[in-house]
């Protein structure tokens, strides 16, 4: 997914298979990674849509914390406060969840469908 700008130069902003629509909008995961990964407590991140009854989806945050940080309710709230500071709100996170490690490949890629497929289980969607 990408667009081009005024000047004809094409901005990638991420693959369609891991845009989230909530409410009819899309949103681009890689966005939102970007903003929480710098994050100063998160090592590393995953933005994901999950199962919404009234959205159809809403964002979730799965974050890898910094070794020494350990995982709040305060926290994911300080991760969401942070992300609404520097993204319109529809774009963060409702909810953060925190694992130990993020799963990867051998080449290090990040797997997301392992993490969304958690999320979907049971919920009649294939992703």
């Amino acid at each position: 997914m990408g667009y081009l700008d005024e000047d004809g130069y094409l901005f990638i902003c991420d693959r369609a298979k891991d845009m989230i629509i909530s409410g009819g909008v899309n949103i681009y995961p890689a966005e939102v990674e970007g903003v929480l990964a710098s994050h100063p407590a998160i090592a590393d991140v995953a933005v994901i849509g999950v199962p919404d009854p009234e959205w159809g989806e809403q964002v979730k945050a799965v974050v890898e914390l910094l070794d020494g940080t350990e995982p709040s309710d305060a926290l994911a709230d300080q991760i969401i406060g942070y992300c609404r500071d520097r993204l319109a709100s529809f774009k963060c996170p409702r909810t953060v969840d925190f694992d130990a490690a993020l799963p990867r490949t051998e080449a290090g890629k990040l797997v997301k469908r392992q993490i969304r497929d958690s999320y979907w289980a049971g919920a009649g969607r294939q992703v």
